[in-house]
């Protein structure tokens, strides 16, 4: 990634790391000094007076006062300073301790550079002065700090870099679905967000990929079977401009052909706006069983009448109703069609059209809701269909929640079954 996430959330997390502990430090020196410090005032007051104990008495050699007081401070492991009743220093350890103020009373408590000492009057007059010493310089805290740092560096970093490292591959398979390669998809790893994320992505290029794949199998089929009607119209035209005394026969093909044009282009449109998921209008009330009627006896089925109300495109049901008639009709050798609606649990419709065709061999059972496939017999032949009339019959059933299938019809046949649901609550569908 560009700016490399996992840097970043490293450094966070020792950003997060270090102020915490600079917070756990001031609370630890805030609560030394509001509780502990008294306690240890009293505990160096103690200490100094033992220390003090030990030291020659006034009028003893300085340089005997030195070796004492430095012999006493080492045990003790205290820094320590002696002065005299005039505030003048008579000896020291190696630190350089303050000289406290003689108008306070006793015992003091001092501030340096080094961290608190403690004054203490001996009881010949002079002054004691002790300061715990340091048991680690500056520099080994320092190091420590750093040491700690490179330690959570370290134990911090595949934990980060096995985030970014799966945010990566959602960037590379989200780049490489730009580039136009539809079959990329990404590795799905655990149950938390990003794995949700991944499946969402997964999802929606398999999804993508099958609408591409759809449209151009629709369009290169499209092109193929445009070119029949356009060949038979040019070629009824030029035989009316050629032959004048065929002329009304000759025109009356050519309308013929623009039909059915005119059929296929509102077909391919159709099944272009469900393959956007853009070709329902919002439900009405439709009477199912009214449809089917109508079209029924457009093509002389006779059917008894049924009332079956749903929330539905009426454009869309009578789209698979027509399909399913006229596709019986045409293959049906002038058998009489049997059909019928009837109501669905959850709201739904039965559609179901039976004839006494030669049926649908299994191997062709699915295939023939392909688009522009045609059973074998069948692909050169003009009977009349576009060759979407069955795909688009699944694919509206498919956009109600329903199904399509094709049985074989006892006695011979075939009999083709449409179920369709009305859309509720969030699965409603608000299109134009």
């Amino acid at each position: 990634m560009r700016h490399r996430l996992y840097h970043r959330i490293l450094a966070t997390l020792l950003l997060f790391v270090v102020a915490s502990f600079a917070l756990v430090s001031l609370a630890g020196h805030l609560l030394l000094a509001a509780v502990f410090h008294p306690k240890l005032g009293d505990h160096f007051s103690e200490e100094a007076r033992e220390i003090g104990r030990l030291l020659p008495p006034g009028n003893a050699p300085r340089e005997e006062l030195q070796a004492r007081l430095e012999e006493a401070a080492s045990e003790a492991r205290m820094n320590a300073a002696v002065f005299g009743e005039g505030g003048e220093r008579l000896a020291h350890t190696t630190v350089d301790l303050p000289r406290p103020d003689p108008s306070r009373a006793f015992p003091q408590a001092l501030s340096t550079r080094q961290g608190p000492a403690f004054a203490a009057r001996l009881a010949d007059g002079r002054v004691l002065v002790v300061q715990p010493r340091r048991s680690a310089r500056p520099a080994v805290f320092l190091v420590s700090v750093v040491a700690l740092a490179a330690v959570l560096a370290l134990a911090t970093y595949p934990a980060a870099r096995f985030v970014t490292r799966r945010l990566e591959f959602l960037e590379s398979g989200v780049r490489r679905l730009g580039e136009g390669d539809l079959g990329v998809r990404v590795r799905v790893d655990g149950n938390d967000e990003l794995a949700s994320l991944a499946r969402s992505f997964n999802q929606a290029a398999e999804r993508l990929q099958r609408l591409v794949e759809s449209q151009r199998r629709v369009l290169a089929s499209a092109s193929h079977e445009l070119r029949s009607p356009l060949a038979r119209l040019r070629m009824a035209l030029e035989l009316s401009r050629d032959e004048p005394g065929t002329s009304g026969r000759r025109l009356d093909a050519a309308v013929a052909e623009v039909e059915e044009l005119d059929a296929l282009v509102e077909e391919l449109l159709v099944a272009g706006r469900l393959e956007l998921q853009e070709a329902a209008r919002s439900p009405e009330q439709v009477d199912a069983g009214a449809l089917m009627k109508e079209e029924a006896e457009r093509l002389g089925i006779a059917l008894s009448p049924v009332s079956i109300w749903l929330h539905l495109d009426a454009r869309l049901v009578r789209v698979v109703i027509r399909n399913l008639l006229e596709n019986a009709v045409r293959h049906g050798r002038g058998a009489p069609v049997e059909a019928g609606v009837a109501p669905v649990e959850g709201s739904g419709v039965r559609i179901w059209v039976a004839d006494r065709g030669p049926g649908v061999p299994e191997a062709e059972r699915e295939r023939i809701f392909e688009p522009f496939h045609r059973s074998a017999g069948h692909t050169e032949a003009r009977d009349g269909g576009a060759g979407l009339g069955l795909y688009l019959t699944r694919r509206i059933a498919e956009w109600y929640g329903g199904s399509v299938e094709c049985k074989p019809r006892e006695g011979g046949g075939a009999s083709i079954t449409a179920v369709l649901f009305e859309p509720t609550g969030s699965k409603k569908r608000k299109l134009q």
